[in-house]
């Protein structure tokens, strides 16, 4: 499928002399959503973002976003954010790593089915959907692309939830004529993140990181890039298509070695292999079933038991001319942001 379906015109790139456009962004207070919303001001774009609350909206206020309060469960707050733009950035989801929760299916599907067919009601020209790499499981080691074929099973309620958004709502609607775009980031990291990457960065700079297990592997994309990505595919993007908006792939513990050298701390020196951490899983799901709360979710511990995320960006760089910096170069200002944000020199 190529070009915008009849009816619908794309949004102009921004390098045209007609490039400034009307752009809504859900998740607008999230990571991802943040940047994006950063680089579509900068670019000179007019930008709305559907908020569920006024709180945590100083940056988006000082950047001159328009605030539309509403939810994406909500069908009626979607229609008035959606009046009059030209294109719809959905990345609003649940996240968490822990027991199952009705919250997930609400969000991560029946929301974005609701914001794909307010999107579709008011005619906004293109969008595009935040998914994930993790919606194609464990590769076994397989360098995948956006074609691979799932073949292992769920490992937490976000990667399920997505799989079914990414596969019952958003592919269909786009083989049924909707413009949109489908984006699948990796593993994000960079300085402003709040995920489990995060937190073992800063373990490891507190010297409280003595064990990363072996044989989990991630494509790591910093900020910046997974950010420009998603603009670049609203931009030049193929509506029906999916892109995997991803960097180059990395062992987690090679990835954490790499951030210690940089950070001048010692690195993690025990690496239990995959089947440890499975055994870890089990037991904790057990804890789980009765009641008890341990440091670690069983969902948690079974995606660091040897699974591997990866998947190639080559049809990304081919069609939307994305790139994605080495990781060196990323986890030097990830690494001296959480220096300054911990106090330590």
């Amino acid at each position: 499928m190529s070009g915008a379906p009849p009816g619908h015109a794309a949004p102009p790139r921004a390098d045209s002399p007609e490039s400034v456009s009307r752009y809504l962004v859900t998740g607008a207070t999230g990571f991802i959503g943040a940047e994006i919303v950063k680089q579509l001001v900068g670019r000179g774009h007019r930008v709305s973002a559907l908020v569920r609350t006024l709180d945590r909206t100083a940056m988006l206020r000082a950047l001159g976003v328009d605030l539309h309060v509403g939810d994406i469960t909500d069908a009626a707050s979607l229609r008035p954010a959606m009046e009059g733009v030209d294109g719809v950035f959905h990345l609003a989801a649940w996240y968490r790593l822990g027991p199952r929760s009705p919250v997930a299916e609400r969000v991560n599907v029946e929301g974005t089915r609701l914001v794909l067919e307010a999107m579709r009601d008011a005619g906004v020209p293109k969008g595009v959907y935040a998914s994930t790499l993790s919606v194609l499981g464990d590769t076994g080691g397989v360098l995948a692309d956006e074609r691979f074929v799932r073949r292992s099973p769920f490992l937490s309620e976000y990667e399920r939830t997505k799989w079914k958004a990414h596969h019952e709502v958003a592919l269909p609607m786009a083989r049924a004529g909707l413009p949109l775009v489908i984006a699948m980031p990796g593993a994000v990291y960079g300085p402003g993140d709040t995920s489990g990457i995060h937190d073992l960065i800063v373990r490891l700079l507190q010297k409280r990181l003595p064990m990363v297990p072996r044989g989990t592997a991630f494509c790591w994309g910093y900020i910046e890039d997974t950010a420009r990505g998603f603009v670049q595919a609203m931009e030049a993007g193929r509506p029906g298509e999916a892109y995997v908006i991803a960097g180059p792939v990395h062992p987690l513990d090679e990835a954490l070695r790499l951030a210690a050298r940089i950070a001048g701390v010692r690195p993690p020196v025990v690496n239990p292999p995959p089947i440890s951490m499975r055994i870890a899983a089990g037991l904790a799901g057990a804890a789980e079933r009765i009641g008890l709360r341990l440091p670690y979710s069983a969902e948690a511990l079974r995606l660091m038991s040897g699974v591997t995320w990866i998947a190639s960006s080559a049809k990304a760089a081919r069609e939307l001319g994305f790139r994605a910096r080495p990781l060196e170069e990323g986890w030097g200002p990830t690494i001296e942001h959480e220096k300054r944000r911990l106090g330590l020199s």
